[in-house]
């Protein structure tokens, strides 16, 4: 017989198959409060390919996480800056080149979901902004979804309850089964933020003063990860599991007329997007699926980490990934987290 929190756990999955339980049906965790170098160009149907290069680069383990990794950024001096959700609660600091890992902050919201809690990271100048979700009382705890200010290494300060705005404006056209939604990406935008809700198919703006508005509705395509470069919001689209990703994507979206365009498709359940410093656009996707139910895991070591190229199709970099969870560079170097915890 099932316990309660695992029929929860499962019922959860189920729902976010449309969503980025992509990784979340495996329970990693165990179960606090606060203490491109040219114009990237819209794809044709015609156009779904995957190049591969010669010899795709091989990654090198810098440091392996306490517990799984979920977002990531770089701070203020360079180094790595990861998440961890489930009973991490914590953002920890990597060594960029020694892989050594300090705690950077602790305490932050864990819940009873696996992957709940401290879920991405950003800055602004020299302070560092959490984004916490699928806490509070839908999941057994008081916990606030929205964006966590770091005052130090054990307190913070909730400035934006974005689950509440979730609450009070409920999302319509498909189905859903948080109220609150599942906020999974946070970057920084024009002093405040934006952040994409993969489960309520939504992006927020979000000023330092905690307004939240929506700044972008989506139909049924969980958006996830994140980029901004100049008037353009890059953003990739996991897809929904009625053909198991396979509409996955990245588009790009108009700041002022927010009109949106296709960048790129043609690989499944694409979850982070970057730019190196030479304006060329990176993804990574998790993988092919396993084959079990609508929101089951994709399968081991399928992730890789891909080129955009001008004309819409992908290059891969490299391969052989373990469900990769989000994307950095550090001048031509990618840093990529995984769920398993490496980095």
């Amino acid at each position: 017989m099932k316990t309660k929190n695992q029929l929860l756990i499962r019922t959860v999955s189920i729902n976010f198959g449309r969503l980025i339980l992509f990784f979340f049906t495996i329970v990693l965790f165990t179960l606090s409060s606060c203490s491109p170098n040219e114009e990237l160009r819209t794809q044709s149907e015609s156009n779904l390919m995957l190049n591969r290069i010669t010899e795709p680069g091989t990654p090198e383990l810098l440091a392996s996480l306490p517990s799984g990794g979920m977002g990531s950024a770089i701070g203020p001096e360079g180094d790595l800056f990861v998440t961890q959700s489930g009973a991490g609660g914590s953002i920890l600091r990597i060594n960029k080149k020694t892989g050594s890992i300090t705690t950077f902050v602790s305490r932050l919201p864990t819940s009873v979901v696996p992957i709940g809690g401290v879920f991405d990271v950003t800055f602004i100048d020299e302070t560092t902004y959490a984004l916490v979700t699928l806490v509070g009382p839908f999941f057994g705890d008081n916990n606030i979804n929205g964006i966590y200010r770091i005052d130090s290494s054990d307190s913070c300060t909730i400035i934006a309850d974005i689950g509440q705005f979730a609450l009070d404006n409920q999302p319509t056209g498909f189905d859903y089964a948080i109220t609150t939604g599942l906020q999974y990406a946070i970057e920084v935008y024009h002093g405040g933020f934006l952040v994409t809700d993969g489960h309520h198919n939504r992006m927020y703006h979000v000023t330092l003063e905690g307004e939240v508005t929506e700044f972008k509705t989506f139909d049924n395509i969980v958006p996830s990860g994140l980029a901004v470069r100049g008037n353009s919001i890059y953003m990739t689209e996991a897809g929904t599991t009625v053909q198991f990703y396979g509409n996955s994507k990245i588009v790009s979206i108009d700041s002022k007329s927010l009109s949106i365009s296709d960048v790129a498709t043609g690989v499944p359940f694409l979850v982070d997007v970057e730019f190196n410093r030479g304006r060329t656009l990176f993804a990574i996707s998790q993988g092919e699926w396993a084959g079990g139910a609508d929101g089951d895991a994709t399968e081991p070591n399928t992730g890789s980490l891909l080129k955009v190229n001008s004309d819409g199709t992908f290059t891969v970099i490299a391969e052989g990934l373990n469900r990769p969870t989000s994307l950095e560079f550090i001048q031509n170097t990618a840093y990529l987290v995984t769920l398993t915890g490496e980095i």
